[in-house]
C-alpha cells in the first residue's frame, strides 16, 4: 500500500501526518508493507524541511520529521499512490481537479478515517501559534487507527 498525505505547502500538516502514521504503523503493524510520503498542492516550499514549529511539536511526541523535505504533488502521484489523503476540503478539491477521473476514488480526506468519520478539515496552523501545531497532531492521531484498519482490510483483499 502506498499513501500520500497532502496539504498546501507540505511543511506543516502533511509531513505531520506522514510522521505520525509512520510511527503508528511501526508500533502497531510493523509487518505491514506500506510506503508513505507527503506533498503539497503548491510549490511554495519545495526542498525545504518542515516548519520548525511542526518539527518541535512532533519531537515532543517522539516523532522525528527532520529528514522530510517538501515537494509538490506530481501527475505521476495519482497513478502511483493507492490513497491520496488531503488535509482539508480545499486541497481535496484541488487534487480532484488536477487528477484524471479514473483516480478520483483514491483521493479522500484524512479525517474520514477518524472515529467519527467526519471529513472535516485539519486546520492549517501556519499563521497561528504553537498550540495549533499540537492540535494538528491530535487530529492526525485520531485518524491513525481508522487508516490502519483500512490498510489491513485492503491488504487482506489483495
Amino acid at each position: 500500500m502506498k499513501i500520500l498525505f497532502v496539504c498546501m505547502g507540505n511543511i506543516c500538516r502533511s509531513p505531520t501526518a506522514e510522521g505520525v502514521f509512520r510511527d503508528y504503523v511501526g508500533r502497531h503493524a510493523p509487518d505491514l508493507d506500506v510506503e508513505l510520503d507527503s506533498a503539497g498542492t503548491h510549490d511554495y516550499h519545495v526542498g525545504r524541511p518542515p516548519d520548525p514549529r511542526t518539527v518541535a511539536a512532533a519531537a515532543r511526541r517522539g516523532i522525528d520529521l527532520t529528514p522530510l523535505r517538501a515537494r509538490q504533488v506530481t501527475a505521476a502521484d495519482f497513478e502511483r499512490f493507492d490513497l491520496i489523503l488531503a488535509m482539508d476540503r480545499l486541497n481535496h478539491l484541488t487534487l480532484l481537479d488536477r487528477s484524471p477521473r479514473q483516480f478520483h476514488a483514491r483521493i479522500r480526506t484524512l479525517l474520514e478515517f477518524a472515529a467519527d468519520g467526519d471529513p472535516a478539515d485539519v486546520p492549517d496552523p501556519y499563521y497561528g501559534d504553537a498550540a495549533g501545531f499540537d492540535a494538528v497532531l491530535d487530529l492526525v492521531e485520531t485518524a491513525a487507527p481508522g487508516l490502519l484498519a483500512e490498510l489491513r482490510t485492503r491488504s487482506r483483499a489483495r
